[in-house]
């Protein structure tokens, strides 16, 4: 016998603390650029009117925000609520922590920037402009002088690891693609968290051969010359095959299964 009762539509709905509502219509702001990084919010008296809550409830959601990497809270008579930028690391750490948990290998993600990142280039050089090629020259300038002129010179760790990095970040930055950018910069982070500057940004100048970086350098010059040819497919197949050679050195003396671990210590 079927019964003539509807079926039930509805389901238990959690109604949004105060302080959630107060912390959305901030983040909104600040999204929206109402709130530009650096400003300082007004005193949590003048704040407490304006929405009708408690100090409590203000400050609850400032922890909120402050989660999210949205605000910063100063204690003190000088101190109050500034409105921050959040940057890559942010994502990264909690997208870290899913790769984490799914017991994902530093090689993996490498692979997965070897896939996004020269598409980049490919955008790139559809769509650069005058200073993009001056930015990338004179990133090589600084690499040139970072090795110096000797045979078997080699330069610094973290200052070659710092100039290197820049020349991807440049590359990804400026592709004209925001989405694409994030994710790049992203997975570099994670890696970072874990190696350091010398894994994420290429050869380790402790160990590799004085050549080892001039081949570099002539890698990055014949990527801005496609550049500056805006031929994107040549550039692509370009920047794919110099992250496959430099991955094999950067990944020789760790176990394919590294792990992502640690993300957030």
């Amino acid at each position: 016998m079927t019964s003539n009762s509807p079926l039930p539509v509805g389901r238990l709905v959690r109604a949004p603390k105060t302080a959630e509502l107060i912390a959305a219509d901030l983040r909104r702001q600040i999204v929206k650029g109402e709130l530009q990084t650096g400003v300082i919010l007004p005193p949590e008296a003048e704040l407490m009117g304006q929405y009708g809550v408690s100090r409590p409830t203000l400050r609850e959601a400032f922890r909120i925000l402050e989660t999210e990497n949205l605000i910063t809270v100063r204690r003190g008579s000088r101190g109050g609520a500034q409105v921050t930028a959040p940057d890559s690391s942010v994502a990264a750490r909690h997208v870290g922590l899913l790769l984490q948990m799914r017991h994902t290998t530093l090689v993996d993600v490498y692979e997965a920037r070897k896939v996004i990142e020269p598409r980049c280039a490919y955008l790139l050089a559809r769509h650069r402009t005058p200073d993009d090629l001056v930015d990338l020259r004179q990133c090589i300038v600084d690499l040139g002088a970072a090795i110096g002129t000797g045979i078997e010179a080699v330069p610094d760790t973290e200052s070659w690891a710092e100039l290197t990095y820049r020349f991807h970040v440049l590359i990804f930055q400026r592709c004209g693609n925001q989405t694409l950018s994030v994710q790049c910069e992203m997975l570099a982070d994670i890696v970072a968290t874990h190696l350091h500057q010398t894994i994420v940004h290429g050869f380790s100048p402790d160990k590799a051969p004085a050549e080892q970086f001039r081949l570099t350098l002539r890698s990055y010059e014949k990527m801005v010359s496609l550049l500056e040819a805006m031929d994107a497919d040549a550039a692509e197949t370009h920047w794919r095959t110099h992250m496959e050679v430099a991955g094999r050195s950067m990944f020789a003396d760790l176990p394919r299964d590294q792990p992502v671990v640690d993300l957030f210590s």
